[in-house]
């Protein structure tokens, strides 16, 4: 990719509790929904760099999440650059713009192409992105 500042994948984390296919074959067409999204009209993602915060705000507490990883270049034209909503989780300085997706609402098969778990463990959600970070979890 020639241009460094388009990220090569973006993120979507999902709670534990949904049900999740963690192999890319079983996919289905479409994923539910999280509310947040859901409300909001878009699917809200990250890229690898925002991860880390978007554990911390939104999933402190959880003991693992599955990380959809989504090839940016399909979906580039239905991502709008946006910064996050202050009353879903109070301003996050330094993390800058976030991918939105505005596609329906649709995220399965399609587009995502690897699925992912992290677990909060002994070491908290650090210690899970160190190993990522080096392995899957890229810009």
């Amino acid at each position: 990719m020639t241009d460094s500042s388009k990220p090569n994948y973006i993120y979507k984390l999902v709670q534990h509790s949904v049900p999740t296919p963690n192999n890319h074959d079983d996919l289905p067409e479409r994923l539910p929904v999280s509310d947040i999204d859901q409300n909001s009209g878009f699917v809200h993602l990250s890229t690898s760099v925002q991860v880390a915060g978007t554990l911390r705000h939104f999933f402190a507490d959880d003991p693992g999440v599955y990380v959809l990883r989504i090839p940016y270049d399909p979906v580039e034209e239905r991502i709008r650059w946006e910064d996050p909503k202050a009353e879903v989780c109070g301003p996050r300085g330094g993390e800058g713009m976030f991918p939105h997706l505005y596609n329906g609402l649709k995220l399965g098969k399609d587009e995502i192409d690897r699925v992912e778990i992290l677990e909060n463990g002994a070491g908290g959600w650090d210690a899970a992105l160190e190993k990522a970070y080096m392995d899957w979890l890229v810009w």
